[in-house]
């Protein structure tokens, strides 16, 4: 964890700052862009809050999963020593990331305050598990994608694309449950979605909107589960 650390973030306390807020400033970017525009609320409450219940959970997954799929490539000289497996570097990664993933949210929630937005869900359990889940599939996603990038190196920027893709559809700015029915049951097919939807929920319950947890939890921890097997069976293989 400390070499990752030191090597990823500059060796500094500076760069491991810049690295926590820079989804925090992306967060507020959209926040602003929103505000600035006068677009209301489609959940009825604070336009910040809406931005931010769909932007946390939707970039959680994107910086997890992207940035631990990363975790062998720069740490490779690591594998010199024998004691070191790809399973310990993997390992580091994921809990340097949880550990970003908690400071930036409570950053968030720290700065809403100061701007006099009440950030308290109304239910916070359900809002705090949904947040949860998009951290899972994050590390799952990013697990299977060290082994898919350890046969195909080029999938980093084919990744990069895709998490794109799956970021401009996944409902930050408008409500997949507002698009005609046929359009929702095809985006509700993205777990993100459904994340979004989940922490959405906690902040009002009648919202309207259905989610399948049992999907939701199929995808987290069936990627989660495929990662540790490709590690297995694909990583010791071509590391």
């Amino acid at each position: 964890m400390l070499r990752d650390m030191r090597t990823r973030f500059g060796g500094s306390y500076w760069g491991y700052l810049v690295v926590v807020l820079w989804p925090v400033v992306h967060i507020f970017v959209m926040v602003v862009i929103m505000v600035f525009r006068g677009v209301p609320s489609p959940m009825g409450n604070d336009p910040i809050i809406f931005v931010a219940t769909g932007a946390v959970p939707a970039l959680v997954f994107q910086y997890t999963s992207r940035e631990a799929m990363k975790a062998l490539l720069v740490n490779r000289p690591l594998m010199y020593y024998p004691q070191v497996k790809a399973f310990d570097i993997m390992v580091a990664r994921f809990l340097v990331e949880t550990i970003k993933g908690f400071q930036g949210l409570l950053i968030i929630i720290g700065i809403l305050v100061a701007m006099g937005v009440d950030p308290m869900p109304v239910d916070p359990a359900m809002a705090v598990s949904g947040y949860l889940m998009a951290l899972i599939l994050g590390l799952g996603m990013g697990a299977i994608n060290m082994g898919i990038m350890s046969v195909f190196p080029g999938w980093l920027w084919g990744y990069i694309v895709l998490t794109i893709l799956v970021y401009m559809t996944s409902g930050i700015f408008f409500l997949p449950s507002m698009l005609p029915s046929e359009l929702y049951d095809v985006m509700k097919w993205n777990p993100v979605v459904q994340i979004i939807e989940w922490v959405r929920l906690a902040y009002n319950p009648q919202l309207g909107v259905g989610v399948d947890y049992t999907y939701v939890l199929g995808w987290c921890f069936g990627s989660v589960s495929l990662g540790l097997i490709m590690e297995r069976l694909v990583l010791r293989r071509f590391v």
